[in-house]
């Protein structure tokens, strides 16, 4: 049985923001090998910020077992600031309507499927993308937009969640990438 924690980075205590961060410390640099400026055992970057809300899945231990970063996209954000490319052309959204999922991960860090599996290897992927997606749109959402490897089309599908590119899929890093727009009203009765 999945608990979730969920707030902005300001509501959330120390203890908890130190779990979260350690835990993507541990996903993203020691498991993804994602090349990133961190400090040691912490992985937080210029979007971790008082502002940005963050979903916590935590399994029976409390052990943190999944991620997802919401922000709006009227602050600076991802897809924005660092991978503006994914998006073909377009201009990157600013709409408070518009919230960016990023930092999304459902690994559980215990299993012994880690290495097949990858970043969404928990069975905790549906239920913490549909929270995502529910909590989103509590705060005003009616769009999401994440860069996404493009795998996570496939997870799309396979729960019946409809979603868009906004460009073809690029190399970035060694990853196919691309930038995938979640309708949420569409997708209302889906989740």
């Amino acid at each position: 049985m999945l608990q979730f924690t969920e707030g902005l980075h300001s509501q959330l205590s120390h203890q908890t923001r130190h779990k979260l961060f350690s835990y993507r410390y541990q996903v993203f640099v020691e498991q993804l090998a994602w090349e990133l400026d961190t400090e040691p055992n912490i992985e937080t970057d210029q979007f971790d910020h008082d502002q940005t809300l963050y979903i916590i899945a935590n399994d029976r231990d409390n052990d943190v077992v999944g991620c997802a970063r919401l922000l709006p996209t009227t602050l600076p954000y991802l897809l924005e600031r660092v991978f503006p490319e994914l998006l073909n052309g377009m201009l990157p959204p600013k709409d408070q309507t518009v919230w960016e999922l990023s930092r999304f991960t459902s690994m559980d860090l215990k299993s012994q499927q880690l290495k097949t599996n990858g970043q969404l290897s928990s069975p905790a992927t549906a239920v913490l993308l549909k929270r995502s997606m529910t909590v989103a749109r509590q705060h005003g959402a009616k769009y999401m937009i994440s860069v996404s490897p493009i795998g996570i089309e496939r997870l799309l599908r396979g729960l019946g969640i409809i979603a868009r590119r906004a460009g073809p899929p690029k190399i970035i890093d060694g990853y196919s990438l691309i930038a995938c727009w979640v309708d949420l009203l569409e997708n209302q009765n889906r989740y």
